[in-house]
């Protein structure tokens, strides 16, 4: 059901399955119908002190929600006993995004002069200009008319299915036309992914977060960056410039404003420290 009718990517899948069992390994010998909502609340507080997060608790109470909300519905269970059962909350944290000066640091710093990273410089490119996620620019392939250099826009199929056309960057059509001029010295003959990796496949996705790190580092970014962050950064940046906050929300894929309008916050906390550096009466003595 959640493969085919609702559509939910490989990644939400797998979660899915762990959350479920997680539950089996708790439940051992007992039956799925003999769990209530107060045997739920005492494996949810058990989970708790072995250390997960309160996002995690949440994440496997989600699995463990849908699936007694499907058996209620074809498997005639009489009630869903994680039905009003709450994770403990989670503070809100805003994602990490590089700064414009970081990010165009990052960029204009190639470690070296490999095919591979002509590569990366591409993938990385194309990541910043266009919001991708990890997977989206993993699973494009060539010649399927998805990234269209002449048009500058690049189509991917995010969460739940949803395909998005995204413009993309004049830098990135650069480093991307840099990469196909060179990418059969990598790629096997019949291999179809655009990003391939030094055997000649698809990359995988911790190479490509390896990579990332490895070229901070180089560039002298300071801290972890990883993949996602140059999505925040891509929706931090262009927020900044053109207060869009729809059009934003359309080139990330979000299905709710409300998860675009974080960003809204990191553009404030950026406001709040001009402020405190520029007022006469906010300044420190």
């Amino acid at each position: 059901m959640l493969r085919h009718q609702r559509q939910l990517a490989a990644n939400s899948i797998t979660n899915y399955t762990r959350s479920l069992e997680r539950l089996m390994g708790l439940l051992g010998t007992a039956r799925l119908d003999s769990l209530d909502s107060a045997q739920v609340r005492r494996l949810i507080a058990r989970l708790n002190s072995s250390g997960l997060s309160p996002r995690a608790l949440a994440n496997i109470l989600s699995g463990w929600r849908g699936l007694y909300h499907w058996l209620v519905r074809h498997r005639n269970f009489a009630s869903n006993p994680c039905q009003g059962v709450r994770a403990p909350k989670a503070p809100r944290t805003l994602p990490k995004a590089l700064s414009v000066e970081a990010a165009q640091r990052l960029l204009e710093t190639i470690p070296g002069e490999t095919v591979e990273f002509v590569r990366d410089a591409a993938m990385f490119e194309l990541m910043y200009s266009s919001g991708l996620r990890r997977a989206e620019v993993l699973s494009l392939n060539c010649g399927d008319g998805r990234l269209d250099l002449h048009e500058g826009l690049v189509t991917v199929t995010g969460k739940a299915s949803k395909t998005r056309t995204i413009p993309v960057g004049s830098k990135a059509r650069e480093a991307l036309a840099a990469w196909l001029a060179v990418r059969a010295q990598l790629a096997k003959a019949d291999e179809k992914a655009l990003f391939v990796g030094a055997r000649g496949n698809r990359l995988s996705a911790s190479v490509l977060g390896n990579r990332l790190n490895s070229w901070a580092r180089a560039s002298g970014v300071q801290g972890r960056v990883h993949p996602h962050m140059l999505r925040h950064s891509f929706a931090s940046h262009v927020l900044q410039s053109s207060q869009d906050l729809r059009a934003v929300q359309e080139m990330l894929g979000h299905a709710s404003i409300s998860t675009t309008q974080i960003y809204t916050h990191l553009d404030f906390q950026s406001l709040a420290k001009v402020y405190d550096a520029a007022h006469p009466r906010a300044r420190k003595k």
